[in-house]
């Protein structure tokens, strides 16, 4: 068996749900257990894409995603029109939530989970904090890994990146030190190290 698989929007199986809502059941189709994950398509205008209701009975967070044409959502009474690719975020539960789609072929993915149950990847410290040191900002983004070292203490990965922007900004005291750190919880980053144009100046060798 495979560890991925592929499917189609259009061609998965959909049933109906509460009034005009047409419900594809991805998370039911793919046996994701980490979230929810649905999607909604309105074959006409004027057809639900979210079912009015809140979260408060589970406490969920709910992302939506305008995935094709385009939907209008209600919150709280307010109405707010998003086009493909519009997204919204509803962190408080009790935030009564509906939308109906604005044009045919309208699809709405939706993805909702218990707050606090996901692990922010340090991927996302990385990434954010090279953006910011290639844009120039070498501090700004040794405050991003600060701040994901301060949610994950002596992750290798975050202390190795570390001591690559330190030694990007010339301060290769306090880089040697993050390195040796980062070494020292996972030898295996030796290797990468001993090839990263950041470390040179370190003088890291590979495995013996």
């Amino acid at each position: 068996m495979k560890g991925w698989e592929v499917a189609r929007l259009g061609e998965l199986r959909s049933v109906p749900g509460p009034g005009t809502l047409r419900w594809t059941p991805l998370r039911r189709h793919f046996g994701v257990t980490a979230f929810g994950v649905n999607a909604y398509t309105a074959s006409e205008a004027g057809q639900d894409v979210v079912e009015e209701h809140t979260e408060e009975t589970l406490g969920h967070e709910e992302l939506y995603v305008v995935v094709a044409g385009s939907a209008t959502f209600v919150l709280d009474g307010e109405e707010v029109p998003l086009p493909t690719g519009g997204a919204v975020f509803l962190r408080d539960p009790r935030v009564r939530r509906y939308a109906r789609a604005d044009e045919p072929g309208t699809t709405v993915l939706a993805v909702g989970g218990q707050p606090g149950a996901h692990e922010v990847s340090a991927w996302e410290y990385v990434f954010t904090a090279y953006a910011h040191a290639d844009a120039g900002d070498v501090e700004r983004g040794l405050a991003e890994l600060d701040a994901g070292l301060a949610e994950r203490p002596e992750h290798p990965p975050l202390l190795y990146h570390r001591a690559c922007l330190l030694a990007r900004d010339g301060r290769l005291d306090e880089a040697r030190r993050a390195l040796e750190r980062a070494l020292e919880l996972n030898p295996a980053l030796r290797e990468r190290a001993a090839q990263d144009e950041d470390l040179l100046a370190l003088g890291v060798a590979g495995e013996p």
